[in-house]
């Protein structure tokens, strides 16, 4: 081989051996972002039906939590592994070919990490959160993980039939699940007031067990021996559906009180 022909080859196999390390990573401008795929205030209107792949959600971050197309259940984004859990109480890894109606992802990096062994129930949680997070118009990505006293959570069941009612309206319907003395994840944001409507703002996470085999939207909790995990986010994209349903969707109702209800599983 010629030493020209030698140069040309090595320079090709450094510059794939790049590209395919690169791959998944976090592109330029996405290090400090939070991405919503869909609109909160739709889907808790009654949009369902999904429309963004999980391999492209991937593509905007590795952290995260949603909801599966047609509500069947919750969703959880973990070190680039997307979980669901329905409302039998099934939790598994989702195909990167299946669709979501409404998720938050962000690429996660710890900028703050403190180990807390007090027990706190869920309110007490969030007021020692509020401690921690004295930006109250910053977007905070959060990841608590260790051992919990109690877990309680909630999945939605399949929709399938047209049209779809409200969120608010189904809460009869919701299953819920409470698990003891158990180790897992939590995975949540704080979002602030002022981005309401396309996200929900205050405290939202799911859970996921060590084991990877429960799951669901946090509606209750007791602490134990836990590591809390604080991202500052400095920015925030939107995709929005393109769908006639979201076209010919009302913004102009007031859903801020089905909001809350639906966050705490209450009817």
């Amino acid at each position: 081989m010629s030493t020209n022909l030698y140069r040309i080859f090595i320079i090709t196999i450094f510059i794939f051996a790049v590209t395919i390390g690169a791959k998944g990573q976090t592109q330029p401008g996405q290090e400090n972002t939070l991405f919503t795929a869909g609109h909160a205030a739709a889907f808790i209107g009654g949009l369902y039906d999904g429309y963004y792949p999980y391999n492209k959600l991937k593509q905007h971050g590795n952290f995260g939590l949603g909801a599966p197309d047609k509500l069947d259940g919750e969703l959880l984004i973990l070190n680039n592994k997307i979980y669901q859990t329905q409302a039998s109480g099934k939790t598994f890894e989702v195909k990167d070919t299946e669709l979501t109606s409404f998720a938050v992802v962000n690429f996660f990096h710890a900028d703050k990490t403190i180990r807390v062994t007090s027990r706190m129930n869920k309110e007490k949680l969030f007021a020692y959160l509020d401690s921690l997070l004295p930006q109250q118009n910053s977007i905070y990505a959060i990841h608590i993980k260790g051992s919990f006293g109690n877990i309680k959570t909630r999945a939605f069941p399949l929709v399938s039939q047209k049209p779809y009612t409200a969120l608010a309206t189904m809460l009869p319907l919701q299953h819920f699940f409470s698990f003891d003395n158990i180790q897992g994840d939590l995975v949540g944001y704080r979002i602030p007031a002022y981005m309401e409507g396309p996200n929900i703002s205050g405290y939202h996470f799911h859970y996921l067990s060590a084991n990877k085999q429960n799951g669901g939207h946090i509606i209750d909790i007791l602490t134990g021996d836990i590591t809390i995990e604080i991202d500052l986010l400095t920015s925030f994209t939107v995709d929005l559906p393109t769908s006639k349903d979201f076209i010919n969707f009302d913004f102009k109702k007031d859903r801020s009180d089905e909001l809350k209800r639906v966050e705490n599983g209450k009817n």
